[in-house]
């Protein structure tokens, strides 16, 4: 087998000389460092050949993990669609976060979307002429979805747990539970993504966290209550099937502000009411529920000191946080243009990234580039051609860091974000076309990432080479002439 690295010229010319000024030649080399020391190992594996034997070595998985999110299961309007959709997990995604927001997850109080129904099968979608409108878009029933990835070897990343954002997280029943007294003449209209003008914080005005809770107690103890009741219900049907979990979901602004208040039964979030210490809370339903093997994420996409600060506090106070979620969305077309124009140099610049996961790394905890967004401007050749640039160059310097151990695509395919998301961020078009950002991240992740090698046997009677980390194959001829495989593990 042969393969020839992907030709960058074609599309470098998209970008500006103030651009590869920032992502120079002397850059690039550190970058090709760090990936050398942070990603690769040593491996000594004994086989059972003689010394001087040669060795096919053919790395057959990754242990860092390239994700996306799988929300558009069945969902993009034709069979051929869906099926070259299924076909990246696998191939180009070793891991997928599956949709577990509890708006649509339970549209019916009482009843979470587990099971798949008629509106969640492929023969709806395909049939739909506004999918866009349909509450359950990006949204599909999980049964199927942690099916299909359990029968592919896919890794499984359930998102999210708690969250306090009442537009895309609490169910409408929950918010329709506030006393309509407490509305102050808001404009109390629900759409598909919740309340249509007013953030509950809005909404509740000027009342403190008590005030809240002494008029309306029951709201109080409901929240608390169905808060817990939906953790324990997931982790008592996925618990041994969900790799790692986003438990708290975009807390760190109220961590900054002293929104969060240990003791008291509310907080108001700068979402809405919320338990008044629900970070602290979340994690510890989750470490009573799920077993001691799932990991427990927090995920922000405020990635300053504070948010750090806020994870040290917790994992002191004895919360079980194995992965530190960060977001990077360059949703606005516009940053793309004048990054690759020179317009501007800070937006992700090497120096840039250098800094935030520096700050990060301070909380010893590894990190999961938990969202990714980056935006192809006008979608048109030269758009494309900016996206595929800005892609490869963050992708290597994110898995050239050492405290990184995976980084997650979100919107594969173009018009399948959420509203306000860009239409145009996708790797793939609407009709499953690559784009040039596809065969940029395939030639990093299925070809320069992996190993693939021929050496001999030592005198020892062990292989010994260097490799990235991740599941192999071993392949030589016995004497007799016969062919022998075995695979090992390099960690």
């Amino acid at each position: 087998m042969s393969y020839t690295q992907l030709d960058m010229s074609q599309y470098n010319g998209a970008m500006s000389e103030r651009y590869w000024n920032l992502w120079n030649p002397a850059v690039q080399a550190k970058i090709d460092r760090d990936i050398e020391a942070n990603r690769k190992a040593d491996a000594i594996f004994a086989v059972n050949a003689s010394p001087g034997t040669e060795v096919l070595v053919e790395q057959l998985s990754h242990d860092f993990i390239f994700g996306a999110h799988i929300f558009n299961f069945d969902q993009l309007g034709s069979d051929d669609a869906n099926a070259k959709y299924k076909a990246l997990y696998g191939s180009l995604f070793n891991s997928a976060t599956i949709s577990f927001y509890w708006r649509e997850l339970e549209l019916e109080e009482g009843h979470p979307r587990f099971r798949p129904e008629y509106r969640d099968s492929a023969e709806f979608w395909n049939n739909c002429p506004n999918p866009k409108e349909q509450p359950h878009w990006r949204r599909p029933a999980t049964d199927p979805v942690v099916d299909f990835c359990l029968g592919k070897g896919i890794r499984l990343h359930g998102h999210t747990l708690v969250w306090g954002n009442n537009t895309w997280q609490w169910p409408e029943w929950l918010v329709r539970r506030i006393p309509l007294k407490f509305l102050r003449n808001a404009d109390f209209e629900f759409t598909n993504q919740g309340l249509k003008t007013y953030a509950l914080y809005k909404i509740l005005g000027d009342m403190t966290p008590d005030e809240i809770a002494d008029a309306y107690p029951k709201f109080a103890d409901d929240l608390n209550v169905l808060m817990a009741k939906r953790i324990i219900e997931i982790a008592n049907r996925y618990g041994d099937k969900v790799d790692s979990w986003d438990v708290v979901n975009e807390s760190a602004d109220d961590y900054n502000a002293g929104f969060i208040l240990p003791e008291k039964r509310l907080c108001k979030s700068g979402y809405g009411p919320m338990p008044g210490d629900y970070t602290y809370r979340g994690f510890k339903l989750a470490e009573t529920f799920f077993p001691k093997k799932v990991k427990f994420n927090i995920n922000d996409y405020h990635l300053e000191k504070y948010y750090m600060e806020q994870v040290r506090e917790l994992k002191g106070r004895g919360c079980k946080i194995d992965i530190m979620g960060a977001q990077m969305h360059l949703f606005n077309p516009q940053y793309l243009l004048d990054l690759a124009n020179g317009v501007r140099d800070d937006i992700q610049t090497p120096e840039q990234m250098y800094r935030t996961f520096g700050t990060l790394a301070q909380a010893e905890t590894p990190i999961h580039l938990s969202e990714i967004t980056i935006t192809s401007p006008n979608n048109d050749e030269r758009g494309q051609a900016i996206q595929a640039v800005v892609a490869r160059n963050l992708y290597r310097i994110w898995f050239s860091l050492k405290p990184m151990m995976g980084i997650t695509w979100w919107n594969v395919v173009d018009d399948c974000g959420a509203p306000g998301e860009p239409s145009v961020s996708g790797l793939f078009s609407r009709k499953m076309d690559p784009k040039p950002s596809y065969f940029v991240l395939d030639d990093l992740i299925n070809h320069q990432w992996k190993t693939r090698l021929e050496t001999t046997v030592g005198k020892d009677g062990h292989l010994h080479f260097r490799g990235f980390r991740g599941n192999y194959r071993l392949t030589w001829k016995n004497a007799d002439g016969s062919t022998q495989t075995s695979t090992t593990h390099l960690a």
